[in-house]
C-alpha cells in the first residue's frame, strides 16, 4: 500500500501538541494484561520463584524458537555473555575480535572473564562487523569472534564461519537485540556455539525486568552453561568452576512465555513501521539529507530499532528539533567502545575506526515499537522533512520532481 503524505492530507500533525514517545510499552501490556497478571498470580500462589517448571518450559519454547537443541536462562543478556565466554573457556591472554560499535556490555564481557577484546570496523550500512577487516585482527591469541547482530539485523555470517573454521575459533553471537532475525533462513541463537539473548523491557521479547537466554546445539557446552549460572554447581554441591549466580525468575519466565506467542506479530509490526518510513522517506525526497536501513532479501530484519544517518552533521541539531516538537528518538551509540575511557588501557585512538565513529556522529534511532500509530509515524516524517528544509539539506530539485 503507498501512503502519500503532503501538508494538505496530514491536517494537525505539524501542530499537534501530544508528545510522541520513542517507545511505550503500556499499550502492550494493556493487550494482554489479564493473562500476564492471571500467570503473575499463580507464580506467588505457589511461591516458586527461582528456575523450576516455568523456567524449563520457556527454555523449551526459546530453542523451538530459535531451532536450537538446547536453552539455557540466565538473569540478564550480559550474564549471557559472561557465562557462554567462560564455558568456551575464554580467560587471560585470549582475544575476542568483536565490534567497536555496540552496546557496553559487548565488551565489558569479554573483559569480564579476563579476556581482550579486539576491535574491527563496522560496514557503514548495516552497522554489522565489516568481515572483510576481521581476518587482519586475528592473532596466535584469538579464541573467538563476537559478532553483533544489532538493531535487529544478522551480521554477514558466511565469512564468519569459514574465518572460525580456517582458524579454530568459536563462535559467540551477540544476538540481544535479534530474537527472530534469520540469515539464509537460520535464525540467530543457532548461528554459532553459543547464542545470546537479553529480554530486557525495551526489546523485542521483553520482560517485566532483567532476563537473559543461552541458545546452543552442543550437548556438552550446555551442561557447562547450566553449572556457570549456579556458581559452578553440578549438584549437591559440588563445584566444578567458578560460576556466578544468573538465574531467571519463575515471574520473568510466565511473563515472557505469553509474549513470545505473541513475538512474530510484533515483528510484523516492526516491519511494517520500517517499511513505511522507507516509503515515506523516498516520497518526501529527503535522502540526501538521511538514509534509512537497508535489508538484504537473505536477511529477516526485526527492528529493535529503526535508525536513520543524518549527513553533514546535523544529526543533533535535528535531535533537538524533534524533541522540541515533543517527538521521542534516541541515539545509539554516542561514543564508539573503542573510546570510552575505561578501555584506554587497550590502545586505541581516535580516527582508527572511521565508520563507527562516523555512526556515532550521524546514527539517529526514531519511534517504531509495534504498536506506534500511523499518525504519530507521519508526523515524525512530517517534522524531519520540516527540518531538513529549513536546514537547506534537501533535494534542491523536491518541488520539482515529477508528478
Amino acid at each position: 500500500m503507498t501512503f502519500k503524505l503532503t501538508v494538505a492530507n496530514t491536517e494537525n500533525l505539524a501542530t499537534a501538541n501530544k508528545p510522541i514517545p520513542f517507545i511505550d510499552l503500556v499499550p502492550q501490556f494493556q493487550a494482554m494484561s489479564a493473562e500476564v497478571l492471571g500467570a503473575v498470580e499463580k507464580v506467588l500462589t505457589e511461591q516458586k520463584f527461582i528456575l523450576g517448571e516455568e523456567v524449563v518450559a520457556f527454555e523449551d519454547e526459546i530453542a523451538t524458537y530459535c531451532d536450537a537443541r538446547f536453552a539455557v536462562a540466565c538473569n540478564s543478556g550480559t550474564d549471557a555473555l559472561i557465562i557462554a565466554l567462560q564455558a568456551l573457556n575464554i580467560g587471560e591472554g585470549d582475544e575476542v575480535i568483536t565490534s567497536p560499535f555496540s552496546f557496553f556490555a559487548t565488551a565489558s564481557s569479554i573483559c569480564r572473564t579476563g579476556g581482550t577484546p579486539v576491535f574491527v570496523d563496522i560496514d557503514p550500512e548495516s552497522f554489522n562487523l565489516d568481515v572483510d577487516a576481521i581476518e587482519e585482527a586475528i592473532t596466535p591469541n584469538t579464541k573467538a569472534i563476537m559478532p553483533v547482530h544489532l538493531f535487529g539485523q544478522c551480521c554477514d555470517m558466511e565469512p564468519i564461519w569459514r574465518l572460525a573454521q580456517k582458524y579454530g575459533l568459536y563462535v559467540v553471537e551477540d544476538a540481544c537485540q535479534a530474537i527472530g532475525a534469520e540469515f539464509h533462513g537460520r535464525r540467530t541463537g543457532v548461528l554459532g556455539n553459543v547464542g545470546c539473548f537479553s529480554f530486557f523491557p525495551t526489546k523485542n521479547l521483553g520482560g517485566a525486568g532483567d532476563g537473559g537466554m543461552m541458545t546452543t546445539d552442543d550437548p556438552e557446552l550446555v551442561k557447562k552453561l547450566k553449572r556457570l549460572r549456579v556458581h559452578g554447581d553440578a549438584g549437591q554441591y559440588e563445584h566444578l568452576e567458578l560460576g556466578m549466580n544468573s538465574r531467571l525468575d519463575a515471574l520473568q519466565a510466565v511473563v515472557l512465555r505469553l509474549k513470545l506467542k505473541r513475538l512474530d506479530d510484533w515483528t510484523t509490526a516492526r516491519q511494517e513501521n520500517a517499511r513505511r518510513y522507507g516509503e515515506l522517506f523516498l516520497q518526501e525526497n529527503i535522502l540526501d539529507a538521511i538514509s534509512v536501513p537497508k535489508t538484504q532479501p537473505h536477511l529477516r530484519h526485526v527492528f529493535n530499532q529503526y535508525c536513520i544517518r543524518v549527513k553533514h552533521g546535523q544529526r543533533d541539531h535535528v535531535m533537538q528539533q524533534l524533541k522540541a516538537r515533543q517527538i521521542g528518538c534516541a541515539v545509539y551509540y554516542p561514543k564508539p567502545l573503542h573510546l570510552q575511557t575505561c578501555f584506554k588501557h587497550l590502545g586505541y585512538c581516535e580516527g582508527q575506526f572511521p565508520q563507527a565513529e562516523a555512526a556515532s556522529k550521524e546514527v539517529l534511532a526514531l519511534p517504531s515499537y509495534p504498536e506506534l500509530p500511523i499518525a504519530d509515524q507521519s508526523r515524525v516524517i512530517e517534522s524531519l522533512v520540516m527540518i531538513c528544509r529549513e536546514l537547506h539539506v534537501s533535494n534542491p530539485n523536491h518541488h520539482r520532481r515529477a508528478a
